[in-house]
């Protein structure tokens, strides 16, 4: 089931408040990242994945295989699970990709392209995933050219206490375990995560046998109670703590990395005659470690106060409106910087008819450093046939430079930000056994920000970077027990012909789901990568190119709320590399047990 629940936040003493009306646990097909506010998905233009929690729990060693397995996613990795990972959206990498949890904006500002490390994060408390597709500035700003990754954390089920517990071991002498438990009322809830994950891992250089461990903690909480009839107050909090061997280089295979990410989020919610307010703060914090680096520190902090009003005018005309301040600072060994934005932006939807959905955003950010940018979205929905819909979305983005390529070691203060316009075009048909979607995609940025090896520095890279491409997927019943899924990404990204590096052209994935009967399930998946541009860097012998992993999953349901599982990931122990010089984990085997009550 499809449940979203506004922003969150953790206020203990509301466990034995009366809580939220029901209906609040019950918000089916309703989704948070593509406008505003929360929205049904069959009435927005825009492409969203949503991943509820029983497709996350066990079904990777890290969250991006899940999201990486999804059309249009795919990553880089250096080394195994902890390292350094990028996440890519239709051929863009990281620096385009905004990413939320819990309304906390989590991408670091102190990292060389501002944007969030996917290596060490697991499904572990996870409660759904949003992945939002294409450019979202209109929505959220910069940062979101390529798209938006909206993450929220365990809720309750239902009203009352509910629980769940989740312990694993595996290859690499990896264990790891989370437990979170909710309560919920009439008028408020309140939820608490814990999970630790542990490795000795595999060496992340190519050609080196010493084992590169990883370590992690991470805790999260929310909460929200309504005051009064028109009052809800609520919030929620984010701390994780890890550390993770590296290889310096192909010569010294010692060094520790550490990291502490906190986060905090607070909110307010109130009517006055037919608008509705939200006003929030949110704090995040990113300290990270190099102990005998080249840089031994990165401190990155960010502040947000914001404004969110909703009017509907009419029947069929809607309004969003607000306005933020972000302040962004980091501060390396000798140098630190800070940037402040200012942004207004509102959203209008309109729905003409009861077939058509019709959406206009515009934003204006108001940038310290480069002044005034603005971007707009417009989007359509189109239900041709109640199981048949056609979806339109064209938008305008821009990425500011990070503080780092402006003041870091390799910074350079001439860079300007980058610009962006994307479409997309889609249809999507459902049907008694199923359904299928495809989506054509385009996307062209100005003036992209890249490494200079030549320079040493950051530079704008001359012309217009381009990524289109083809988005298939789809479901098949073939029996009451058995069900065939598919999804292919066609990607051609390019900068004035140049290939892009490390974008699979093509990207499919094949699989089988099954009840086999008797409490056992089973899943069987095929994904195969083909044609992928190494880096220029990449050293002689790399293994970057065409791969084909195997997956399989066992379940079996001990009773009615436990269910152990076995999964083997790269069942045909392949040799392959996502980025040139760095290991991948070959067969891996996992065994757990989860429970819910």
């Amino acid at each position: 089931m499809k449940r979203t629940l506004l922003a969150s936040v953790a206020f203990t003493a509301l466990l034995a408040a009366p809580t939220m009306a029901q209906d609040a646990f019950d918000l089916d097909e309703i989704v948070v990242s593509p406008s505003l506010a929360p929205i049904d998905p069959a009435r927005t233009g825009a492409t969203v994945e949503v991943i509820e929690g029983e497709e996350l729990q066990n079904a990777d060693t890290s969250l991006i295989q899940t999201l990486s397995r999804e059309p249009g996613v795919s990553f880089t990795a250096n080394g195994g699970v902890g390292t350094n990972t990028n996440i890519r959206i239709r051929g863009l990498d990281t620096s385009y990709v905004g990413v939320r949890v819990d309304g906390i904006d989590v991408t670091d500002p102190s990292s060389t392209q501002t944007g969030f490390n996917f290596g060490g994060l697991t499904a572990a408390g996870l409660g759904r995933v949003e992945i939002l597709k294409g450019s979202q500035s209109a929505i959220y700003g910069s940062e979101a050219v390529g798209g938006v990754i909206d993450i929220t954390t365990m809720r309750a089920r239902g009203l009352g206490a509910s629980s769940e517990l989740n312990l694993e071991f595996g290859s690499f002498d990896t264990y790891s375990g989370s437990f979170g438990h909710a309560y919920a009322t009439e008028r408020g809830e309140v939820a608490l995560t814990y999970s630790r994950f542990s490795t000795e891992g595999i060496s992340a250089r190519a050609g080196d046998t010493e084992k590169d461990g990883y370590d992690q903690e991470m805790l999260t909480a929310s909460a929200r109670y309504d005051l009064t009839e028109g009052l809800t107050v609520g919030g929620s909090l984010l701390w994780r703590d890890g550390e993770v061997e590296i290889d310096r280089s192909a010569t010294d295979n010692s060094g520790l990395n550490f990291f502490t990410q906190r986060g905090a989020r607070v909110f307010a919610e109130f009517e006055t005659g037919s608008v509705s307010h939200r006003l929030a703060y949110a704090a995040f914090q990113s300290d990270r470690q190099d102990p005998g680096g080249f840089t031994t520190s990165f401190l990155g902090e960010r502040e947000t106060l914001e404004y969110r009003g909703r009017a509907d005018l009419n029947a069929a005309l809607s309004l969003n409106f607000g306005a933020d301040i972000t302040d962004e600072s980091f501060e390396l060994p000798g140098t630190s910087g800070e940037v402040e934005t200012r942004s207004v932006f509102a959203e209008a939807l309109y729905a003409p008819t009861d077939t058509l959905d019709l959406s206009l955003a515009l934003r204006h950010d108001d940038h310290s450093i480069f002044g005034g940018s603005t971007t707009g979205r417009v989007a359509a929905a189109w239900r041709l046939q109640p199981d048949l819909t056609l979806r339109a979305v064209l938008g305008t983005g821009f990425r500011a430079p990070s503080l780092y390529e402006l003041y870091g070691p390799y910074g350079s203060s001439t860079l300007q930000p980058e610009e962006s316009r994307s479409f997309e075009l889609g249809i999507e048909k459902g049907f008694a056994a199923g359904h299928v979607r495809a989506t054509a995609f385009y996307s062209e940025i100005d003036d992209l920000i890249g490494y200079d090896f030549v320079t040493s520095a950051y530079s704008q890279i001359p012309g217009t970077t381009v990524t289109r491409g083809l988005e298939l997927s789809g479901r098949y019943a073939l029996s009451e027990r058995v069900a065939l899924f598919a999804n292919y990404t066609l990607t051609d990204a390019k900068t004035e012909g140049v290939r892009l590096e490390r974008v699979p052209r093509h990207d499919l994935v094949l699989g089988l789901d099954a009840d086999l009967g008797n409490g056992f399930g089973g899943t069987f998946e095929v994904q195969r990568i083909a044609d992928v541009e190494p880096s220029a860097f990449a050293p002689a012998g790399h293994k970057v190119g065409d791969y084909t992993l195997v997956n399989l999953g066992v379940t079996y349901d001990l009773s009615d709320r436990a269910t152990a599982y076995l999964r083997v990931e790269n069942l045909l122990d392949e040799d392959y590399e996502t980025a040139g010089g760095f290991n991948t984990p070959g067969r891996a085997a996992y065994f757990g047990i989860r429970a819910s009550f």
